[in-house]
C-alpha cells in the first residue's frame, strides 16, 4: 500500500520495500531480515529497514486520519472533489489538519457569533467586492442592511463582518502553509533570562540575551531553551517581522484597489494573523523544530549507547569487583569465569592504617582463593585512591592481575532494580553493585542490558525529549547491538535474552527454567522443548544464539539452521568433515558459491555463511583496550592548564566530547577542539568508550568546569594524533590493548 511512496523516499526499490514490509507484517524482525533475508529484500541494512518501518507507522497512522477526517467532513455534506483529492494526496499529517481545519468542530468564536447575528451575507458582500475590484462608496452604507436587533450598528456589523473573514483567511491551509514555511525560514529564537535572577546565577547564562535564526539554532540549543523555559528561568520567543507577514497576506488576500476597501481588508489581515494564526503557527513551528532536535538527540543517545554496548570485553576471567568508597569502606565481590558470584568482603583502606593493612590482607587473600585475573575498580568516590592502594596490593604479587577503572554510571540503579533482586535475593544492594561492576568488565553489553538505558549517563538531554520515540530508538539500538554480537545460550541472562530476534520476555524465562531443569543446551533444535517456543520463534532466534562445545560446531556459529545442509554440503566437497569445517582455511575460498544457490539461499547468505566459517565463534566487537591514567592526578586541584593526560570518552554530545581523565569530574572537549580541522559532527571523531589523549586548556574548580583539547599543541610540535581513529579497539592515546592482557595472562600460563 505504501511501497512506492517510500522506495521513493528512500531512493530503494518498491519490490525492496513490498519484501520487508511483508516480512515485518508476518513478524520478522529487523535483525533478522537483516541478516538472513538479503535475497528477499535487496540487501537492504537494519538502518534502511528500520526507516521503512517508521515511515509505514507514519502513513499507515495518517491513512486512518485521513479516513476520519473524509467521514467527518462527509457528514456536514461539505465534501468537493477537489477537496478530497487534496486529502487524499497529502503525505503530511500538519497538511492534513490545516485542510481540515474549516470543518473541524470548534468552540463559539467571533466568527461563529457574527454568523449568529446574520452578518455572513455581509461578508460574503465584501469579499465579493474585493474580488471583482469594484469600487465602494461607503461600507457603512454597505452595511446599513445588516442592521437588527441583535446588530445596533454599521460599526458592529462591519465588525462582525471582519471577524467572519478574518476566520476564513487563518483557515485557509495555504496560507497556514505558507507562514509555516516563513517562520521556519526567516524566523528568530530570542530568549532573555527573567529579571529575578541575577547575572551569574543560573546555569543558562549563555542565554541570558541570545537570539539565533531558526534555520541555525543547534539542536542541543533549543533543547536548553525549551528547558529554560519550562523551569521558570527563561523567557522564550519565535518572532519574525509582521511587516513581511503582513505584506504576504495583502499581496495573496487583496485584490481591490479601492482605498476604503483595501484599509478595511488591512485591518481585517492583521487581526487574522495576530489573534488567530500567530500563536498557533509559532507553536507548531517550535514543536516542529523540538521534534527535529529531539531526533538529533536521540540519534546521538543511540550512537553513544551502541559505542557502551558494543565495548569491547576484557574477557569471562575471574574477576573482583570494586566498589570504591571512603568511611563506608570498599565493596568487593569476586565472581568466576562464567560471571557466578564466589565471594564478598568490605575493607577499608582509607580509614587508618591499621584498616589499611588489614584491607590489603582480604585482598591479598581473594585474588589468592579466586585464582583473580582481572579486577574492575568503579569511577566513583574515592576510585583513584582505591586504584593506587590495589596497585600497592598486587605489584609485589608473582601473577598480578590487570587493574582496569570501570565506568559505574547505572551501577546503583541496577543493585537496587527488580532485575538484581531477583537474580540475587539474599545479597545486600551493596554487593549487587560490586558484582555488577565486575561484571561489566568482562562483558559490557550482557550486563548493561539489565539497566534503563536513560540511568547509563550517554543521553544528551534524555528527560526533554519524547520519551515514547526515545524509548522506542534506544531499545532497537539494544535489540541490534544483543544479535550484531550473538547470545551465548547457556549463560545469558533472561534480560539479553528477552532482546534475542524472536525472544519475548516470557519465553526467554521458560529457555532459562528449561536449562536450570535440564542442564546446558547440547543442540539449537532442543530451544523447539521449551515451552512456548514455537517453529516461528526458532527460525527468528536460532541464528543469534550460540552453543559453545556442543554436539553441532555450526551452533556456534552466526551460520542459520536454515543453511546446515548447504555447509554439509561445502565441507563434503571440499572432503572435509563437518567437525572441522572451521579448520578448512583457504579451501574455502575456492569454493564456487554459485554451485549451492537455492530458491531460498542466494550468493548474499553464501558470501556470510563463508565469511562466518573463517572466523567460527569469534566476539565480533573490538579489541579490548583500558586507560592508564596519571599518577598523582587524582582531584581538580592536581590539574593545570598544558598538562597531556590520558581518559576515556564517557559521552559525546552534538557540542562535544566528555572525557574522563580520573579526577572524578569528566572534562570537556569542545567541538572545536576534536581536531586540526572544521568538525561538524563529535562522532566522526570519537566515541564512548575510547581511550584519547587530551591536552588541559582551563580549569575552574569553583564551578567544577574542565577545558580539554585534541588539537595538535600551538607551538606547533606534533604529537601523536591517536584521537582521530575511527576504532574504539584502536582507540586514542596510548590505552594498554588486550595484547598487553594476554601477554600478562600467558606468564601465568
Amino acid at each position: 500500500m505504501f511501497a512506492a511512496t517510500i522506495a521513493e523516499e528512500l531512493s530503494v526499490g518498491i519490490s525492496q520495500v513490498q519484501a520487508a514490509l511483508d516480512l515485518l507484517t508476518e513478524g520478522a524482525t529487523v535483525p533478522f531480515i537483516a541478516r538472513y533475508r538479503k535475497e528477499r529484500t535487496g540487501e537492504l541494512d537494519e538502518v534502511q529497514l528500520r526507516q521503512i518501518a517508521d515511515r509505514a507507522t507514519y502513513l499507515s497512522e495518517l491513512a486512518d486520519r485521513k479516513q476520519t477526517v473524509l467521514e467527518a467532513i462527509t457528514a456536514q455534506d461539505k465534501l468537493t472533489d477537489e477537496l478530497r483529492s487534496q486529502i487524499e494526496a497529502t503525505l503530511s499529517k500538519t497538511e492534513l489538519e490545516d485542510l481540515y481545519l474549516p470543518y473541524r468542530p470548534k468552540r463559539r468564536t467571533r466568527a461563529t457569533i457574527a454568523k449568529e447575528k446574520g452578518l455572513e451575507p455581509l461578508a460574503d458582500a465584501i469579499a465579493q467586492l474585493n474580488q471583482s475590484g469594484q469600487a465602494v462608496k461607503s461600507l457603512a452604507s454597505l452595511a446599513a442592511d445588516s442592521l437588527s436587533e441583535t446588530v445596533a450598528s454599521a460599526e458592529e456589523a462591519l465588525q462582525g463582518a471582519a471577524d467572519i473573514l478574518a476566520e476564513r483567511v487563518a483557515e485557509q491551509a495555504e496560507v497556514r502553509s505558507h507562514l509555516r514555511h516563513l517562520l521556519t525560514t526567516r524566523g528568530l529564537f530570542t530568549a532573555k533570562v527573567k529579571p529575578d535572577y541575577a547575572e551569574g546565577s543560573t546555569k543558562f547564562e549563555m542565554y541570558r540575551s541570545y537570539q539565533i535564526a531558526v534555520t541555525k539554532i543547534a539542536p542541543h540549543n533549543l533543547l536548553a531553551l525549551l528547558r529554560g523555559e519550562k523551569e521558570g528561568i527563561l523567557k522564550v520567543s519565535l518572532t519574525l517581522e509582521e511587516d513581511e507577514i503582513l505584506s504576504y497576506l495583502e499581496r495573496t488576500q487583496i485584490k481591490t484597489k479601492d482605498r476604503t476597501l483595501r484599509s478595511f481588508y488591512q485591518a481585517m489581515l492583521k487581526d487574522a494573523y495576530s489573534r488567530l494564526m500567530k500563536t498557533s503557527l509559532t507553536n507548531e513551528v517550535i514543536a516542529e523544530k523540538k521534534a527535529w532536535a529531539d531526533e538529533a538527540s536521540i540519534s546521538t543517545f543511540e550512537a553513544n549507547l551502541k559505542n557502551l554496548l558494543l565495548s569491547a570485553p576484557a574477557g569471562m576471567k575471574p574477576t573482583l569487583g570494586v566498589d570504591p568508597g571512603f568511611r563506608t569502606g570498599c565493596k568487593v565481590a569476586a565472581i568466576s569465569e562464567t560471571g557466578k558470584f564466589l565471594a564478598y568482603q568490605a575493607i577499608f583502606p582509607h580509614t587508618g592504617a591499621g584498616k589499611r593493612q588489614d584491607a590489603a590482607r582480604i585482598l591479598q587473600q581473594l585474588i589468592k582463593t579466586h585464582r583473580i585475573e582481572l579486577i574492575a575498580i568503579g569511577n566513583g568516590t574515592a576510585s583513584r585512591e582505591t586504584d593506587a592502594f590495589v596497585g600497592e596490593v598486587i605489584k609485589d604479587l608473582p601473577q598480578p592481575p590487570i587493574k582496569v577503572m570501570v565506568n559505574e554510571s547505572g551501577a546503583s540503579i541496577y543493585s537496587a532494580s527488580e532485575v538484581a533482586i531477583a537474580e540475587f535475593p539474599d545479597l545486600d544492594i551493596t554487593v549487587r553493585g560490586a558484582i555488577s561492576i565486575a561484571r561489566r568488565l568482562q562483558d559490557p553489553l550482557a550486563e548493561l542490558v539489565k539497566i534503563d538505558p536513560k540511568s547509563i549517563g550517554v543521553g544528551q538531554y534524555q528527560h526533554d525529549v519524547d520519551q515514547k520515540r526515545l524509548k522506542q530508538k534506544l531499545d532497537e539500538t539494544v535489540e541490534s547491538c544483543v544479535n550484531y554480537v550473538g547470545v551465548d545460550l547457556n549463560m545469558a541472562s533472561r534480560e539479553l535474552l528477552t532482546y534475542v530476534s524472536g525472544i519475548s520476555g516470557t519465553v526467554a524465562n521458560n529457555i532459562v527454567a528449561y536449562r536450570d531443569q535440564k542442564g546446558a543446551f547440547q543442540t539449537r533444535k532442543e530451544l523447539l522443548k521449551v515451552s512456548k517456543l514455537g517453529p516461528k520463534a526458532f527460525e527468528q532466534a536460532a541464528g543469534f544464539l550460540r552453543i559453545r562445545a556442543g554436539n553441532n560446531p555450526l551452533d556456534n556459529t552466526a551460520v542459520h539452521p536454515e543453511s546446515y545442509d548447504v555447509v554439509k554440503a561445502m565441507a563434503s566437497d571440499i572432503n572435509l568433515p563437518l567437525q572441522q569445517i572451521s579448520q578448512a582455511g583457504d579451501k574455502l575460498k575456492s569454493i564456487d558459491l554459485k554451485r549451492y544457490v537455492t530458491e531460498s539461499v542466494g550468493v548474499p547468505t553464501l558470501r556470510d555463511i563463508l565469511a562466518e566459517l573463517e572466523k567460527p565463534g569469534r566476539d565480533p566487537r573490538d579489541q579490548f583496550t583500558y586507560a592508564q591514567f596519571k599518577e598523582g592526578v587524582n582531584e581538580l586541584s592536581d590539574l593545570t592548564p598544558g598538562m597531556v593526560l590520558e581518559g576515556v570518552v564517557t559521552n559525546v554530545a552534538n557540542f562535544g566530547a566528555f572525557v574522563d581523565i580520573g579526577v572524578h569530574q569528566d572534562g570537556l572537549v569542545h567541538v572545536s577542539q576534536l581536531a586540526d580541522r572544521f568538525v561538524k559532527d563529535p562522532k566522526e571523531i570519537v566515541q564512548v568508550g575510547q581511550v584519547v589523549t587530551v591536552r588541559v586548556l582551563e580549569v575552574d574548580e569553583k564551578l567544577k568546569r574542565i577545558g580539554l583539547s585534541m588539537r595538535t599543541e600551538e607551538s606547533g610540535g606534533k604529537r601523536e594524533d591517536r584521537s582521530q581513529r575511527k576504532s574504539a579497539a584502536a582507540g586514542s592515546g596510548r590505552g594498554a590493548t588486550v595484547a598487553d592482557l594476554q601477554a600478562k595472562f600467558n606468564k601465568r600460563r
